[in-house]
């Protein structure tokens, strides 16, 4: 794991006449989180390389997984998996016998948070979190989350959550609904991230707060689903940096140090890796059934995996069968490691939350969370974009099926029911794993496939920067540390 301790000493200001008076207040810091931006994508992003030509730059060691809510939590709180308790974007939840992934509520994350410290040093330090995770309940100043209406006859609509209340309304009446289609699944595109812009710039001329948080999710689309190096997610990036010009000039004309980072790079992939199937097939993982549908049941499992990217948690539930999932998983093409709690430890996931074993894909593999092994007992949620009723990550869930010459049928009988206000399936995800191209989760095996940390400030970092420093280094630029 990289990792290294940045300058003491964070460089000069912003230029004179464009940043705050000397003593009047902290550093206004705009944190700009562009999901899977390696140092390769960044030649296809004028705006953000100029930024870095002006500024300076770092390579970003990432945690392991090196998936968002991880690595966010690490940058947020300074500390490893093993201490926030993130230890992947989902996970087994023991004392609810359930896999629950994409959790909201910040009291998941222990720890000392950045606006803590903060405000210890400057009361009354104002913080915006526009779409980074864990934003529900945490003590911040403005909220802007995706968060869908759930309808009681089972319709899910588009929307946010916002805190203040009244910012929701304000929102809608400037940008229009949060573009929930847009931000995961078969339409996910610029669009989402073009709001998520547009938001944070409404947000910084009318609060004007300390810190604000944004997140950019739009190159974790493309980028996984036709690899790094397709022309299409070279577009991708580039329409990105496009789309960011504003925000940047905005930060300029107010004297925000801009400080740009990711949470990993995205790599190319090929193997699909169906590790549950594996431990079914040795006898390990459970299912039952309902309606011709066979569902994972995770309480009676001696073992099963929450596949997280090329990440898997594998839950054991008596020791004496460890021996017995290890030599389910030992001859599995695709897995690179199977850490036990020594090798848990050294990568900073030895967490009660952990699996009694993580698994680690090879370089060009990932983990699918596909259990049953016919696909006429698979359960219906798994044709749909259903985020948190899989039991694992799927970002087969960024495809229409290929093979259903009636997809697009499909897809226009929901669409025109969800109109009319009636409730409505949109199972249109295929069930082969086979087209994703790009995958993420492993530590980077290279600075160029690997995240990298940009800020606007010269000198402001030296060649390498540890995940776990971000924090400090945010409280040095604002003036706080």
């Amino acid at each position: 794991m990289t990792t290294s301790t940045p300058p003491t000493d964070p460089g000069p200001g912003p230029a004179p006449g464009t940043g705050p008076t000397p003593g009047t207040g902290p550093t206004p810091l705009l944190v700009l989180d562009v999901v899977g931006l390696t140092p390769r994508l960044l030649d296809h992003m004028p705006h953000l390389k100029s930024l870095a030509r002006s500024g300076s730059r770092a390579a970003l060691g990432t945690v392991l997984p090196a998936v968002t809510c991880a690595a966010q939590s690490t940058f947020l709180t300074g500390t490893h998996p093993s201490e926030h308790g993130i230890v992947g974007n989902g996970w087994y939840f023991r004392e609810l016998g359930d896999v629950l992934l994409w959790r909201q509520h910040n009291g998941l994350v222990a720890g000392d948070k950045l606006w803590d410290a903060a405000r210890r040093a400057h009361p009354g330090y104002t913080v915006a979190n526009i779409c980074w995770w864990y934003a529900m309940g945490a003590d911040t100043d403005i909220t802007i989350t995706p968060r869908p209406i759930y309808y009681a006859d089972g319709r899910k609509e588009p929307d946010c959550y916002t805190r203040p209340p009244e910012l929701h309304d304000e929102l809608n009446a400037k940008l229009g609904t949060f573009p929930l289609f847009h931000f995961w699944g078969p339409g996910a595109d610029l669009v989402s991230s073009r709001w998520i812009i547009d938001a944070t710039r409404h947000i910084n001329r009318t609060r004007h707060p300390d810190l604000t948080l944004c997140y950019l999710p739009h190159l974790d689309y493309d980028l996984q689903r036709f690899g790094p190096d397709d022309p299409r997610s070279l577009r991708a990036a580039a329409d990105l940096d496009r789309a960011l010009a504003p925000l940047l000039d905005d930060a300029r004309a107010e004297g925000r140090t801009v400080v740009a980072l990711s949470e990993y790079g995205i790599t190319r992939v090929s193997r699909p890796v169906d590790i549950n199937r594996a431990l079914r097939r040795a006898g390990l993982l459970e299912v039952h059934t309902q309606d011709g549908m066979e569902y994972l049941d995770a309480m009676a499992s001696r073992a099963f995996a929450v596949a997280d990217h090329q990440i898997a948690h594998v839950y054991v539930r008596r020791p004496e069968d460890l021996d017995a999932t290890r030599a389910a998983l030992a001859g599995l093409d695709g897995i690179d490691e199977l850490l036990d709690d020594e090798g848990k430890k050294r990568h900073g996931l030895d967490h009660p939350r952990s699996g009694e074993l993580v698994a680690v894909a090879e370089p060009d593999a990932w983990f699918t969370y596909y259990y049953w092994l016919d696909d006429a007992r698979a359960p219906d949620f798994a044709r749909l974009v259903e985020i948190h009723r899989k039991p694992g990550y799927d970002p087969v869930e960024l495809f229409m099926d290929p093979l259903d010459p009636y997809v697009k049928v499909k897809a226009a009988t929901a669409l025109a029911r969800k109109k009319l206000g009636m409730r409505y399936r949109m199972a249109v995800v295929p069930l082969d794993p086979s087209p994703i191209r790009g995958s993420h989760g492993r530590l980077p095996a290279s600075d160029d496939d690997g995240p990298l940390l940009i800020c606007s400030t010269p000198r402001a970092v030296g060649d390498r920067l540890a995940a776990t420093d971000v924090k400090s280094l945010l409280l040095r630029l604002a003036g706080l540390a």
